[in-house]
């Protein structure tokens, strides 16, 4: 017969021998001396368990020991099947990979990540490459970057043996930051956006030629001046 390791998880009733215990309930918390709260526990028909032994004073419940056993595994039950299983999904490349094979590899590891899923981004290093580690590196800091707005830097690259590891967690959904690359393309669009407009400042309104609304007015009123001149 199998023996539920639970039952010996928790002191119960005569088990629990510290002075005074804290006794938590719905309504609040009361701090009484043990053998009070044991005899509370006999009165009521139910046991005296200890929930928290590292506390001071322990904390203890008045609950019918089955009861809680029930309550203890229903809960863990509930907290695993909540659990995401996440998996690390690799990704290797050589310290010279093409810009192709790059894309290929970064579009996977982009559907890792949005899948919820860890990346393990590696560069492996053979023979005489290893001396071409800070161009591994420069790889997998670029990696890292054009991944930003799906995951973050988890540990960034480390040489271990002849493979330099990077690794990535997944962001959680509605915090994901645009990369610097697309920030770098949108100041560019917008400085563009900026050179096209005409430069008010440069336009001389006072100037005739320039064909200015002030310029205008000035010549009109200089005309009129010499018509009424002329009449008088």
């Amino acid at each position: 017969m199998k023996t539920d390791k639970k039952q010996n998880q928790y002191r119960v009733n005569e088990q629990i021998r510290v002075r005074e215990v804290r006794i938590v309930s719905e309504s609040g918390s009361t701090v009484m001396p043990t053998r009070e709260a044991q005899e509370m526990a006999r009165q009521q028909g139910v046991d005296l368990v200890e929930i928290s032994p590292n506390a001071n004073p322990p904390v203890c419940r008045l609950i019918d020991y089955s009861k809680f056993l029930y309550q203890q595994k229903k809960r863990a039950k509930e907290m695993k099947a909540k659990q995401v299983k996440v998996e690390v999904k690799e990704i290797r490349f050589g310290p010279q990979t093409d810009e192709h094979d790059y894309q290929f590899k970064l579009k996977h590891a982009r559907e890792f990540l949005e899948e919820g899923n860890k990346v393990r981004a590696y560069v492996f290093f053979r023979g005489r490459s290893i001396l071409f580690k800070e161009q591994g590196e420069v790889l997998l800091l670029r990696f890292a970057n054009d991944l930003e707005e799906v995951g973050k830097v988890e540990s960034m690259p480390s040489l271990e043996g002849k493979k330099m590891f990077l690794y990535l967690a997944p962001k959680k959904a509605g915090v994901a930051k645009k990369s610097q690359q697309a920030r770098d393309r949108e100041a560019s669009e917008l400085e563009m956006k900026e050179t096209r407009k005409p430069q008010i400042d440069d336009i001389d309104v006072d100037t005739p030629a320039n064909g200015g609304l002030l310029a205008n007015a000035k010549i009109s009123a200089d005309a009129l001046k010499k018509l009424t001149e002329s009449e008088d």
